[in-house]
Formats: structure tokens, C-alpha cells, sequence
């Protein structure tokens, strides 16, 4: 029992130091793109992890029975396309309201496992869908019924992590884990490279989302680079141990101490205090969080 609330404790304590970490890798991001387009903010911060993955494939070959290549593609591109979009709203909303976007994935997932795994869907997921939606309009303030091109990324960022997300459960039983890891990265390196080789053919404001050009990076931009690499494969490698010591509900919902961290590290960058409606609405995805992650504490 003591080595359990032990572990628990440690598990708990890498969570918060893997959201501080996401927390400053967005924060570098959110610096970057006053410098350089998200595209390319994507390609780097994906670089370093196909070279990290490629190193352990070198030295422990993979071990999986394949057999789901298209499911393979989609996580790869869903969860590419998602980080894009996170990357893409940084510079244009405040840098909390940008993870909480991020962090309804939970709420998604909820819904797309009932759908696509015919996962049950208990009362506590179903009133942490209505909670959750109801913050995502305190966060976004539509105009009416219209949302803006920033909410509309934002929502997209939590749906594509989510649906990236539900297609793992799925894919764990035919891949190794690092094939999984590698179709992320790896869709996450060459997409921005055909993306930007195609910008000059393509252009216009409509769609600098996906088409910008090379940048290159000069000065102190590059220890910045740098810094999202490094704290992004820091949190990847903290989330990762915090999941194998704690319960997964336990963790989940400890992980969301990143979005308070991020408000924190955005109002320093610069960005507004948020007001109450959308501290309202950030608590209410907080709380459709737990919703979600506290049955599976249990």
C-alpha cells in the first residue's frame, strides 16, 4: 500500500512538471509565430522526434503484426493536422484559451470511442459533453450562432487530437508503440515540407493556415526552436512515465493543471487577463474533464 500512494505521489508530480512543460513549449511556440509561420513551427517541433524514434528503431527493431496501414495514415494525419491548427490560433488568441481548445479532446474522444468502438458512454461522459460544450461557447463568445476562424481551429485542434487519440486504442493491438509515435512525427515532418514547397504556387490569406513559405530562422529564433523541442520530448517523456506509475484517471486529471499554467505563461508573454466569462468557460471544460477521466480513477 505505501509503495501504491508512493508511486501515486510521483506519478502525480510528473503530470504537473509534463504540464508545466507543454505549457513552455507553447509559450516558445506562441514567440515563434510573431517570427515564423506555423507550418514550419510544425516541421521543427516534429523533427527532433522522428530523430529520437529513429535512433531506437536502429537499435531494437520493430515488433507488430501490422495490418492497419490507412488507420496508421489517419492518426498521422489527424494528429499532424491538429497540432497545426493549435500551433496556427497561438498567435492570434491568447495562449489559454489556446490549450483549452486542445484539452476538449477528452470530451471527443468520449464520443467518438462510443461511435467508432462502441465503448459505452456512462451518465458522468454524457454530462461532461453538455458541461464541455457549454464552456467551448463561454471560450469562444460566438457572435450569434458564428464562430470565428480562430474558434473554428481551436474546436478542430480538440477534435483532430481526439480523433487521433480514439484511432490509438485501435491501432495498439496491430503496431509497435514507436510505429504509432512515428506516424505522428513522421506525418508531422513531411507534410509542412510539401506544404511549404507548395506555398508559392498556392498563397493567399484564405489558406496560410497550410501554404507559407520557408522561413529562415536567424538569432536568438533558433534557441527557441530549440526550447519547443526540447520541452515538448521533456513532456512526452514525463506524461509518458506519470501513466506508468498512476492510474490513468488520476493523471489525466492532473494534467489538466496545464491549462492554469498556461494562462500564466501567456499573461506574461502579454496576452489579456481573461475575463469571467472565459475563466467560466475554461473551469466548465475543466470540469467536463474530469468527468470524463474520474470514472477510470476508480
Amino acid at each position: 500500500m505505501r509503495q501504491k500512494i508512493k508511486n501515486m505521489d510521483r506519478g502525480i508530480l510528473l503530470m504537473l512538471l509534463a504540464s508545466l512543460s507543454f505549457a513552455m513549449m507553447g509559450g516558445f511556440a506562441k514567440v515563434l509565430t510573431d517570427a515564423l509561420p506555423p507550418v514550419e513551427i510544425t516541421f521543427f517541433r516534429n523533427i527532433a522526434g522522428v530523430i529520437l524514434v529513429g535512433v531506437t528503431l536502429w537499435k531494437v527493431p520493430l515488433k507488430q503484426k501490422g495490418g492497419k496501414p490507412f488507420l496508421l495514415l489517419f492518426r498521422g494525419t489527424m494528429g499532424f493536422l491538429a497540432l497545426l491548427a493549435y500551433f496556427y490560433i497561438m498567435a492570434y488568441i491568447p495562449l489559454g484559451e489556446a490549450v483549452t481548445y486542445n484539452k476538449t479532446s477528452p470530451i471527443f474522444v468520449a464520443i467518438f470511442a462510443y461511435l467508432f468502438l462502441d465503448e459505452k458512454l456512462p451518465k458522468s461522459a454524457l454530462l461532461a459533453i453538455l458541461v464541455g460544450f457549454l464552456g467551448i461557447i463561454l471560450v469562444a463568445k460566438p457572435d450569434g450562432f458564428a464562430l470565428d476562424k480562430y474558434d473554428m481551429l481551436g474546436i478542430f485542434s480538440g477534435i483532430g487530437a481526439a480523433l487521433a487519440y480514439t484511432s490509438i486504442r485501435e491501432l495498439r493491438k496491430y503496431y509497435d508503440t514507436r510505429a504509432i509515435v512515428l506516424s505522428f512525427m513522421g506525418m508531422g515532418t513531411l507534410g509542412p515540407v510539401v506544404l511549404m514547397l507548395l506555398a508559392p504556387f498556392v498563397g493567399g490569406s484564405s489558406t496560410d493556415i497550410l501554404f507559407a513559405p520557408f522561413v529562415m530562422p536567424v538569432g536568438n529564433e533558433w534557441f527557441m526552436i530549440l526550447a519547443v523541442g526540447i520541452f515538448a520530448t521533456i513532456s512526452q517523456v514525463l506524461m509518458t512515465k506519470a501513466y506508468e506509475l498512476t492510474k490513468a484517471g488520476i493523471v489525466g486529471t492532473i494534467s489538466y493543471s496545464n491549462i492554469i499554467f498556461a494562462v500564466i505563461i501567456g499573461v506574461m508573454l502579454g496576452d489579456p487577463i481573461p475575463d469571467i466569462w472565459t475563466f467560466l468557460g475554461i473551469l466548465l471544460v475543466i470540469i467536463a474533464g474530469l468527468l470524463v477521466a474520474l470514472p477510470k480513477a476508480k
